[in-house]
């Protein structure tokens, strides 16, 4: 720590307290603005204000207010292993004393919302849905996710030994067949086995989404929320790169940044369309003709607070209801392109009922000519051990993943 540097962490801390874009956006912008900042002070300064961003509401008590500077100064003083000593020549007298006083305050009394570090509203929706298992679930969010890969034309085992030969470790991950996970987060956009696209970076939870379509050689299969095309390229690889996977986004910047990670992967299978809403008329021309669809919904981002906590300080009630009404009219439209027997997943990254379980019921109840597939069985029969009913449930304290929500729907 040098003084410039806390001055200069805690400017782009208070960047991204005004939560008016994304946190990761904000940042890169932050740096783009300095780039003769080192790679150990970007280091630093995201770490620590990503540290701050995840503990933000039990810090506001501890050091009254939202002072960037303050903030900054108690969570490393509290949660970012640094001692008083090495404090002693960056601080002024007065913070130094500040930072011995507020360095163990206990927050045993504080209000639960406060010590989960949520937003009253998000603490109630949760609570209702987790009770006592709320505490160890937010302590699994607040702490930062390791980095998967998903791993294709080559043996997880022979990619795992190559990357070991550049002295990355890795471990195979639990539940997905294809994932690897790393040990720290080394710079993989140099190495081969990335350049190749033989590894690309995917959470295990999304790398399991993929696994639910079932999806074939030969098959017509849509992503119809297809973002920068992770599961994209999953599901290509699903289909030996044979038959027709389309990727619909309404975003052309999203679509744009498919395009590299499609060249690298070398499949030649995969047709990316822009879509002007859900209800655009390439989804007309196609209805009927898919036998599988995948639905990773707009969501609410609940469910990844691990890599980005200021969602739940960006997301309100009311975002959510904009969310959920977005969601419905998805699904319905996306579910016209499913043929008899084929199989439509709708997928969030959301923890919150009113995403998820409400969104299917409702769907259900209005289209009787699909059913509910159990989840469980399904990964069963793509060869994953995971137990689970009719809803793939995943979240980072019981599965090591992101908190992902799925359903697996049947056209008959």
């Amino acid at each position: 720590m040098t003084p410039a540097l806390l001055d200069t962490a805690a400017a782009a801390l208070a960047d991204l307290l005004a939560f008016a874009q994304p946190a990761d956006a904000v940042l890169s912008a932050f740096f783009r603005k300095r780039p003769k900042l080192g790679g150990r002070d970007r280091a630093f300064i995201a770490e620590s204000v990503y540290g701050v961003i995840r503990r933000l509401r039990s810090l506001e008590q501890v050091s009254e207010g939202r002072v960037p500077r303050r903030l900054l100064l108690a969570w490393l003083a509290r949660h970012g292993g640094h001692t008083l000593r090495e404090f002693e020549p960056v601080v002024s007298k007065n913070e130094l004393e500040w930072l011995k006083a507020i360095k163990s305050v206990r927050l045993d009394e504080a209000a639960p919302a406060v010590r989960l570090d949520l937003p009253d509203w998000l603490y109630e929706r949760l609570t209702s849905q987790f009770g006592d298992q709320l505490d160890p679930l937010m302590a699994a969010m607040n702490r930062p996710a390791p980095l998967d890969l998903r791993v294709s034309r080559m043996s997880r085992e022979a990619a795992q030994e190559n990357l070991a030969g550049a002295d990355i470790e890795s471990e195979a991950t639990p539940y997905s067949p294809w994932g690897l996970r790393l040990k720290g987060k080394p710079a993989l956009n140099k190495h081969p086995l990335f350049l190749d696209g033989v590894v690309e970076v995917q959470d295990e939870g999304s790398q399991l989404l993929a696994l639910l379509t079932g999806a074939k050689r030969g098959e017509m299969v849509c992503d119809f929320c297809a973002g920068a095309g992770g599961k994209t390229l999953a599901l290509g690889a699903m289909m030996k790169n044979t038959g027709r996977l389309y990727a619909f986004d309404v975003a052309e910047k999203r679509l744009a940044n498919l395009k590299p990670r499609l060249a690298r992967s070398q499949l030649s299978n995969v047709q990316p369309q822009l879509l002007a809403s859900e209800n655009d008329t390439k989804v007309k021309r196609l209805a009927g003709k898919f036998d599988r669809v995948l639905i990773d919904a707009p969501c609410s981002g609940l469910g990844t607070l691990r890599r980005n906590p200021d969602l739940k300080w960006r997301q309100t009630p009311e975002s959510v209801v904009e969310l959920t009404a977005k969601q419905a009219a998805i699904l319905a439209s996306a579910a016209r392109l499913v043929k008899a027997g084929g199989r439509l997943v709708y997928a969030t990254c959301s923890l919150l009922p009113d995403e998820n379980e409400t969104i299917v019921e409702a769907f259900l109840a209005a289209h009787p000519e699909f059913t509910l597939k159990p989840a469980g069985a399904v990964l069963a029969e793509q060869g994953v051990s995971l137990e689970m009913g009719d809803y793939l449930r995943l979240d980072p304290r019981t599965h090591g993943t992101d908190g992902f929500f799925a359903a697996v729907l049947e056209r008959q």
